[in-house]
This record gives C-alpha cells, sequence and structure tokens, in this order.
C-alpha cells in the first residue's frame, strides 16, 4: 500500500524511501533539503511536504517490464496524495518514454517529469522544496484550481496539437477545461468548438 498519505513532513525536508540510502539523489540531495529516511513509505519514493509524493521510475524499471505499470496504477489511487511521477528518459529507455507518458499523463491524469538521469531528479526535488516554501498553496508542478501557474503550460501545450493555433487552443481549453477531457472528446464535440477539418487533425493526433 502506499503509505504516505499520513505523513506530516515540516517544510525544508523530504522523506526518503529506506531503498534510497546511500544513492545518487540521496546524496545529491544532502545540504539542499533536510532529507530523513522512513521504512515504511509503501510505493513512495519521496514524499515532500503539502501532501506532494513522487513515484521515481528509473531506466531499468523501464526496461524491465510491466511491473511499473501496475505500481503506477496503485499509486493513482492513492487519493490522498498530490502524485508526481519522475520517469528516467535515457538513450535506452527512450522507446519506452511515449507509452509511460501516455499511460501517466492521458490515462492516469498524473504529472509526469522526464530526467536524463538520479542527478537531474534531485535538483527537480530541491525545485519541488523551494517553490513549496515560498508559497505554501501553489506548487508550480502540480495542476491545481487555485494555482495559475499551471494554465500558460496547459495553454502552449494545446497549442502544439496540428491546426490548433493561440485561438482555437483557448476555445479547447474554455470548452473541455483538461487535457484529459480533451484527449476523451470525440470528434463530433470537437467540431462544435473548432469545425471539422481541425477537429478531425485534433482527433487523429
Amino acid at each position: 500500500p502506499v503509505m504516505a498519505g499520513s505523513v506530516v513532513v515540516p517544510y525544508g525536508h523530504v522523506i526518503g524511501n529506506e531503498k534510497w540510502r546511500g544513492s545518487e539523489v540521496a546524496q545529491r540531495l544532502q545540504g539542499k533539503v533536510t532529507l530523513i529516511f522512513e521504512d515504511g513509505l509503501g510505493l513512495v519514493d519521496f514524499h515532500l511536504s503539502n501532501r506532494t509524493c513522487i513515484l521515481y521510475i528509473s531506466e531499468a524499471d523501464l526496461v524491465a517490464g510491466d511491473e511499473f505499470k501496475r505500481k503506477l496504477v496503485r499509486f493513482r489511487n492513492a487519493t490522498s496524495l498530490g502524485g508526481i511521477v519522475i520517469v528516467e528518459k535515457t538513450r535506452i529507455s527512450d522507446q519506452y518514454f511515449s507509452a509511460v507518458q501516455k499511460l501517466v499523463v492521458l490515462e492516469l491524469g498524473m504529472v509526469l517529469l522526464p530526467v536524463a538521469n538520479q542527478g537531474e531528479a534531485s535538483q527537480l526535488i530541491v525545485q519541488l522544496v523551494r517553490e513549496q516554501s515560498k508559497d505554501h498553496n501553489c506548487n508550480p508542478f502540480l495542476r491545481k484550481q487555485s494555482c495559475q501557474l499551471a494554465e500558460p503550460a496547459l495553454f502552449l501545450t494545446v497549442q502544439r496539437i496540428p491546426g490548433v493555433g493561440k485561438t482555437k487552443a483557448l476555445l479547447l481549453l474554455q470548452h473541455f477545461r483538461s487535457i484529459h477531457s480533451l484527449c476523451n472528446a470525440s470528434v463530433k464535440e470537437l467540431e462544435l468548438v473548432v469545425g471539422q477539418t481541425v477537429a478531425q487533425q485534433i482527433h487523429a493526433f
């Protein structure tokens, strides 16, 4: 089970799963945040303040098979947690990345952050901790209604769809509200907003 829901983490602290003791991530976090190791975190790799939990999927996890998918679903179903998935995107794991991205972002509706290695992951964790201590209500990596920082990123993402410019992106977001509902929209629903040709392009994309 995911155990970290009840953990209260002080600002500036990170609780790490015992299995990360001695890892590169742990070594690079030392001195930048206060890292405490705990054994009973279950699936969670790192637990930050503000009820944010990180699940780390390494290159080895991706190459080893589908076990990480079951792990992701169990992680997602722990509803009390703000889940962020960090995935190692390397030359070896690159071929698996788009499938993982589709599962995490589109099907499970969680935040996915690709990193090249554990060093980059530690920088990301430090950044998350610092952002949280600046403003306790607004974490730039989590989509929340109260957090305006997520909106421009969402807007830019929708503009990357072929045939969609600023105006259509705005119309689509006003109508569908999230990437998830946009991805699940039928051609008919899309046609009502952007017309037949673009609706077909979006649906195909």
